[in-house]
């Protein structure tokens, strides 16, 4: 007889919006063969969308989302926050006392999402980042007051099919977001200068690009394998009167770090403001 695979605590899990974070959560959970794609169902207004899953990944896939949802045991709402109450008040009267509900929708609080669900609800709130696309992202987690023992390790299992995850306390889920949820972008911008800046020095833009992609990829590597502080690396190029030190003074007369703190700071805030 054939047995289902499945993630610890669910054998069925659905997905309100089938957008790139959407995706790259199915991509991931197939590819580490959690389920199968019978075991996943997902509803998108885009029929594109819909198409796009269902023969790229053999997925369920349906326009209504209480289908979605009386289809499954955990539901993730990959909707954007705009349109979140809307959302709530479709799928409300379908979500019952077995469902885990896992928000991935920027600056949404658990209170908002408690007040739009039924009473006792399991909640979990999480804000993942762009590079789940290639599996290699950042998240946070934080559960309702309502969760039951496992809830936080079933969506574990989720966020570490495509990354890395760690479970915060609520208050710093906005933080989380300015600075990993947003963060891809920062780095983005970063390589971009350092590309332009390599062009500007006579390199042609190719090979101005696969160096700065590496040197991003290979610093990370280092900061995330090594364990130790970037400062610390920092001091590992720096030589007494070099040239790594003259390109620092540039960076600290430009009051980099500064600018990357009122980013952070910016996008937090930000958050809050779509959390209301």
């Amino acid at each position: 007889m054939h047995t289902k695979r499945r993630i610890e605590g669910i054998e069925t899990l659905g997905f309100i919006g089938g957008g790139q974070m959407a995706e790259a959560l199915i991509k991931g959970i197939l590819s580490k063969e959690l389920l199968e794609p019978d075991q996943i169902q997902a509803s998108d207004p885009s029929e594109v969308r819909r198409n796009h899953l269902k023969e790229t990944y053999d997925i369920g896939t349906t326009q209504r989302n209480r289908e979605v949802v009386l289809a499954s045991e955990a539901i993730v709402l990959a909707v954007k926050p705009q349109v979140m109450d809307a959302v709530l008040k479709d799928i409300c009267p379908y979500i019952k006392k077995g469902h885990l509900v896992i928000s991935i929708a920027a600056g949404i609080t658990l209170a908002f999402l408690e007040a739009g669900l039924p009473p006792n609800t399991r909640i979990v709130r999480v804000m993942p980042n762009t590079p789940a696309l290639v599996q290699a992202g950042a998240a946070a987690f934080c559960g309702g007051r309502n969760i039951h023992k496992g809830d936080l390790d079933i969506v574990l299992q989720i966020l570490e099919a495509v990354g890395s995850a760690v479970k915060v306390s609520e208050d710093l889920m906005d933080a989380v977001t300015g600075l990993s949820g947003s963060g891809p972008a920062y780095v983005f911008t970063f390589m971009e200068g350092l590309i332009d800046a390599g062009v500007r020095e006579g390199l042609p833009r190719p090979v101005a690009q696969k160096l700065v992609s590496q040197t991003v990829l290979g610093a990370a590597l280092m900061c995330q394998s090594t364990g130790r502080q970037p400062a610390e690396l920092t001091s590992m190029v720096t030589s007494p009167g070099g040239t790594t030190i003259a390109g620092l003074y540039a960076l600290e007369r430009g009051a980099f770090r500064g600018v990357l703190m009122d980013a952070v700071r910016a996008a937090t805030e930000r958050s809050r403001e779509l959390g209301g």
